[in-house]
């Protein structure tokens, strides 16, 4: 009895190690997780402020000199062009395309430069930089770079190995943390970033999202980003509206990406010769956005918050909004120049929205440029449950989630006629070809970056 008794004791001591062992490694994953959905909801939220701060400097600096973006815009827009290419080329554009491409990446050195803390630095300033002096970009695009470049570093600072889930979970959480929004990060990982949906991600993605949203919210409060919308539509209204807002949504959404496509690509003569000359291009796209910004009163400068919370709310604009605020975010996304196209794709909508409130005069404005948003930023970047989800909680529009989604599925529909390769994944293939021509690490490297 005494022999079975230790024996017994020594196989429970093993067992109980072993058991221990192995869950190590799952909790030191969820401690990456939670850390850094923690830190990159911070940062995101300092991302915004200081974002805000630019464009009320900016604000500031042209009631006192209103012609001075003529001449600072353009320069500004040139600078910040050559200073990305020649320090950091992995910061250019969105930031969405490197996330789905640092996924795909055969070469793992090559995507942790894009990914790299450094990297998200450069991006968040240069980034500021351009809301600085007028540029028509967004801060969510970066925020997702930012945000997944925060999660791989504290998995490696506790080797943990960083998976596609990881790259999904952080630029999911900088969704959420960036529009206040859980839901839309959850959508976003689903359309956007994830090929395949696996349940072990989706847990990661919950949990970061769940995360980096409350901290958004412990920390900025339980706002309403374009402000609220209680209204709702009549159904023969609806029947109407949402077929003609999808229509016009998915051509116009097509068409910008259809031509930002086809200018990357380079398979235009005209984009080749500019593109060859990418800061005095960069300096000229300058110019445009500083006219249409003169023009229109400083309307179409910056992410176009501000205009779409006065539509949504059912205040007034110029019906050339919509039209010059694309304008301005096409010259302003050509140059590659780090910056986002969420919040200007959302502000463009809501000004096609507005263009639409006069064919339906008997309908709450604040309803119908809210479906304008969902159709147009679909047309762009082709997420309809995104969309819906985004603008719903941005807008507290619940009311309005049937036929958000009737236009969302038609705009996603045409838009797709208008041309068939989504925004980010075309703009992500670059990053692909770079990493994939990236030469081989050695061993020891390969299986450090992993760790």
């Amino acid at each position: 009895m005494p022999f079975l008794s230790d024996r017994t004791r020594r196989l429970w001591r093993i067992r109980t190690r072993r058991g221990a062992l192995g869950q190590w490694p799952i909790l030191k994953r969820r401690i990456a997780t939670a850390a850094g959905a923690v830190l990159l909801g911070l940062v995101a939220l300092a991302f915004a402020r200081a974002s805000d701060l630019a464009q009320e400097l900016f604000g500031h600096a042209v009631a006192r000199w209103p012609y001075a973006p003529l001449v600072a815009t353009p320069l500004a827009f040139a600078a910040i062009v050559w200073a990305t290419r020649r320090w950091a080329p992995a910061a250019r554009g969105s930031g969405i395309p490197q996330v789905i491409a640092a996924g795909q990446a055969t070469d793992r050195m090559a995507a942790q430069r894009m990914l790299s803390l450094g990297t998200a630095a450069k991006k968040l300033v240069l980034t500021v930089g351009m809301l600085l002096f007028g540029a028509s970009v967004g801060r969510e695009g970066p925020s997702v770079q930012v945000s997944a470049a925060i999660m791989v570093a504290l998995h490696r600072v506790l080797r943990v190995p960083v998976t596609a889930g990881v790259l999904i979970a952080g630029g999911a959480a900088g969704v959420a943390a960036a529009f206040n929004t859980p839901l839309a990060g959850v959508a976003f990982a689903i359309e956007e970033l994830a090929a395949a949906y696996e349940q072990r991600v989706a847990i990661l993605v919950m949990g970061a999202v769940m995360i980096a949203g409350m901290v958004s919210l412990g920390v900025a409060g339980d706002y309403v980003y374009f402000g609220a919308v209680h209204q709702t539509l009549r159904f023969h209204r609806v029947l109407l509206l949402a077929p003609l807002a999808g229509v016009l949504g998915g051509i116009a959404g097509g068409l910008f990406t259809r031509s930002v496509l086809g200018f990357s690509d380079g398979r235009i003569g005209w984009a080749r010769a500019l593109k060859a000359r990418p800061v005095l291009f960069a300096g000229l796209c300058g110019v445009v956005v500083a006219v249409l910004g003169v023009v229109t009163h400083g309307a179409t400068w910056g992410t176009g918050y501000g205009a779409t919370r006065t539509l949504v709310e059912g205040g007034a604009l110029s019906g050339w909004f919509g039209p010059a605020k694309l304008v301005a975010t096409l010259a302003t996304t050509l140059t590659g120049a780090p910056g986002g196209i969420f919040a200007p794709s959302l502000a463009i909508g809501a000004g096609f929205g507005n263009l639409l409130t006069a064919l339906f005069p008997y309908s709450p404005p604040g309803a119908v440029v809210v479906i304008g948003m969902v159709a147009y930023f679909v047309g762009v970047v082709r997420a309809p449950f995104t969309a819906v989800i985004i603008v719903s909680e941005t807008t507290a529009a619940r009311g309005l989630i049937l036929p958000m989604f009737a236009a969302a599925l038609i705009a996603d529909w045409v838009s797709a006629q208008v041309c068939r390769e989504r925004l980010y994944h075309g703009l992500a293939r670059p990053f692909v070809a770079e990493t994939n021509a990236a030469p081989p690490t050695a061993p020891a490297q390969s299986s450090s970056s992993s760790s």
